[in-house]
């Protein structure tokens, strides 16, 4: 439970609200790549409030700027992406990818407004499917690196997507809540001997406890935690643990199956509304799976599940997600609603625009998400009294080295290294021992 000025100070992110300032000086997951064609349809975009758009020019380079022209503040989303640049309607005024005017025809040639007349922009980067932005201080920015779910080049990425009218807090707290898959994942999720696997159209894991042990271990990019269960066979002498690891303040990687890496991109558009996004990610040792068939499994496909701008057309609060009472009652589908992400929506969205922490009664399975908002919290006074960003302080692990895990191994095997890559056991070692001490201390 939080008290109401922490809830604000965890959730608000648009002006200049604390939390939203540090996102800021994160390197932003804007937009997804395929929604960018060259000298195609510029994209809305918004970010922390911001109304932006993005376009990518004549020659594959992306820009993101201002949604609204600066000299009459029509929207730049109905302009001509061409040659090079975004052209307001309007009076013709046009853009490159920095935000320079590079014409202006309503104007006399000798103007001077064209060097007085620089448009708001954004930094770009590509990588891992994602244009991204850089929205803080120039002076401040962070060199960029790829993310945990683009460790090379070759990397098969599946992507499915969907804006939500709710506030990333409660979306991010899904991520991190092993206890629930359990009940609400139940028909998607089943037990059956063996490893974690993917079946096509559900997948099984090797337990049927739904009551696990969360354990939190802390670190200075966020936050690593298992949840810790009975496995269907050898439950004397073993423990199947499922470790999620949250990298602050966008990324969840979620456990893996055998076909895949799971991770979850969670950007905020406002205080109540957010983008989500669902990946899917295998190297050459796996099998895969394609965007199609990741979305098809999903239930989030384009055209049927969302639109173009992927928001809901089919299931949504106002039909009740489709909820099937049927299926409900014969046993088929313990939540009534298809597709793992369709179930968590359905959830986040009841709790509001914006949930009101300060009424919860939370348990033990909840340790994972108090930690969650404790480090969050703790990240944004800090940087408001330091200066110092989370995720961006020494020792620094790449993020393409981070992981999620899932195994039955012997209950005598330390979790906190499972998963875990040579660099980040090193770091994690570090910061074990320092809060050792400190707490000795």
């Amino acid at each position: 439970m939080l008290s109401a000025p922490e809830n604000e100070l965890l959730c608000r992110v648009e002006g200049e609200a604390p939390m939203g300032r540090l996102m800021r000086r994160h390197w932003v997951p804007a937009i997804m790549s395929e929604q960018l064609a060259p000298d195609g349809a510029p994209v809305r975009v918004q970010l922390f409030g911001e109304k932006l758009v993005a376009f990518r020019d004549s020659n594959g380079k992306t820009g993101l700027l201002g949604e609204s022209c600066p000299h009459r503040k029509a929207s730049l989303a109905f302009g001509r992406n061409e040659e090079c640049g975004l052209r307001c309607l309007y009076h013709g005024w046009k853009f490159d990818t920095d935000g320079n005017v590079v014409d202006m025809p309503s104007e006399p040639k000798a103007s001077a407004l064209p060097e007085k007349a620089k448009h708001l922009s954004y930094p770009t980067r590509e990588s891992g499917g994602f244009v991204w932005t850089y929205m803080g201080p120039l002076e401040a920015i962070p060199e960029f690196e790829a993310p945990p779910w683009a460790p090379h080049d070759a990397t098969r990425i599946s992507i499915a997507k969907i804006e939500l009218p709710c506030n990333w807090a409660q979306i991010m707290e899904g991520q991190i809540d092993s206890a629930h898959s359990s009940t609400l994942h139940s028909s998607d999720m089943r037990p059956a001997k063996g490893e974690a696997t993917s079946k096509g159209e559900y997948w099984v894991r090797p337990s049927t406890d739904k009551n696990p042990r969360i354990q939190v271990q802390l670190t200075n990019y966020g936050m690593r935690y298992a949840a810790i269960r009975r496995p269907i066979t050898n439950a004397s002498t073993h423990d199947y643990v499922r470790i999620t690891t949250f990298v602050a303040p966008f990324f969840a990687l979620i456990a893996p199956v055998n076909s895949y890496n799971l991770t979850t991109v969670i950007v905020p558009r406002s205080d109540s509304s957010s983008y989500f996004h669902f990946i899917a990610w295998a190297d050459a040792d796996q099998p895969g799976i394609d965007t199609d068939a990741w979305r098809k499994f999903c239930y989030l496909v384009v055209g049927v599940d969302v639109d173009d701008h992927f928001r809901p057309i089919k299931r949504h609060a106002h039909n009740n997600y489709l909820q099937d009472r049927a299926l409900m009652a014969d046993g088929t589908s313990f939540p009534g609603v298809p597709g793992i992400p369709n179930q968590d929506i359905m959830m986040w969205e009841s709790m509001g625009p914006i949930a009101d922490r300060t009424q919860e009664r939370l348990g033990a399975s909840d340790i994972a998400i108090v930690q969650f908002r404790r480090s969050m919290l703790d990240a944004v006074r800090v940087f408001q009294e330091e200066g110092r960003v989370i995720g961006q302080v020494e020792p620094h692990i790449p993020q393409v080295k981070l992981r999620s895990y899932q195994g039955v191994v012997e209950k005598s095997v330390p979790w906190r290294t499972l998963g875990a890559s040579d660099e980040e056991v090193q770091v994690l070692a570090g910061i074990e021992d320092d809060e050792m001490e400190g707490a000795a201390a």
